[in-house]
């Protein structure tokens, strides 16, 4: 990953359907919250029909995650990317849950109810994102119409959290140099990525600039915090999709084959080649969704990625 003081110049040899999505700037909102304001950008559809594409992102990520990619949906719907609470441009809170992350995504598509008519909602949701938008369409079935899964760890019923302990994804430490920060970026769980361009562009907007130094954007203290989905059991009954990498280490072992078997009769499952955990880096060409998730077509971005 090539990095100096000018990201333009890093990126100038990512496609040209990477460089035009970046062209097109979204609107920035915030809903505020006395417990910390939720983040979030919208791209409006072309047509203005009222059909709304939620995207969430994973652990320690950001809304920029997806700025190249919404912009490919936008001649069949609005998009919305989310800042999660302690992430990105959202504030930190004192505590954090996955059934707080859901309500934040409630709160959002309730406000594009009143304020747009948005009338036909689908999720995707990257790793911790996929357990969100899972949740939210299982609380609140009337609200969701489409749901997508991307390499989410779905922990069985019985899993026992004090035989895993947690950690922090990264102790928060400040840099001196904008430089010095990014050349420490690094895909969590680590993995390679062919697509620096895309790397590049992800890790400049995951840092921000504070009177101590660089540091970045996350609240690491909710690595510790997080409350978990611990013997939760998704129950949303709209088409469903399970995407997954298929070099993937977070569905290694019988991971996969666990997840199958508990949601195989609610959702459907696509592997997809030569891709990782991070399946939006990977192959950001993959048409994450359609008007239903079991009719999934690959081919509506760009395929040079």
């Amino acid at each position: 990953m090539r990095i100096t003081d000018n990201l333009k110049e890093d990126i100038s040899n990512a496609p040209s359907w990477f460089l035009d999505a970046l062209k097109i700037k979204p609107s920035e909102l915030i809903i505020k919250n006395v417990r910390g304001n939720l983040s979030y950008s919208r791209w409006n559809c072309l047509n203005e029909n009222k059909k709304l594409l939620i995207l969430i992102h994973g652990t320690g990520a950001h809304k920029r995650w997806w700025y190249p990619i919404a912009p490919q949906f936008m001649q069949d719907t609005n998009i919305v990317a989310v800042d999660l609470p302690g992430m990105g441009d959202s504030g930190f809170r004192e505590e954090y849950s996955i059934k707080d992350f859901g309500e934040c995504i409630i709160s959002i598509i309730e406000n594009e109810k009143i304020k747009n008519g948005i009338d036909n909602v689908s999720i995707v949701g990257h790793s911790l994102g996929g357990q969100v938008a899972a949740y939210v369409a299982s609380e609140q079935k009337e609200l969701v119409n489409n749901l997508i899964m991307i390499d989410t760890f779905i922990r069985p019923p019985d899993w026992d959290p004090s035989q895993h302990e947690g950690g922090p994804l990264r102790m928060i430490k400040y840099y001196p140099e904008k430089r010095i920060i990014l050349e420490r970026f690094r895909l969590l769980p680590q993995q390679d990525c062919n697509n620096d361009w895309f790397m590049r562009y992800i890790a400049d907007h995951s840092v921000k600039e504070t009177d101590e130094g660089w540091r970045w954007k996350f609240d690491d203290s909710m690595f510790n915090s997080l409350e978990r989905l611990f013997g939760y059991k998704f129950t949303f009954d709209c088409p469903a999709l399970f995407i997954h990498g298929a070099n993937s280490l977070l569905m290694s072992g019988n991971i996969l084959e666990n997840i199958k078997d508990m949601y195989s009769d609610i959702m459907e499952f696509k592997e997809v080649p030569e891709a990782a955990h991070h399946v939006p880096l990977d192959k950001p060409c993959l048409l994450y969704t359609s008007p239903s998730p079991r009719d999934v077509e690959e081919s509506r971005m760009p395929s040079s990625a």
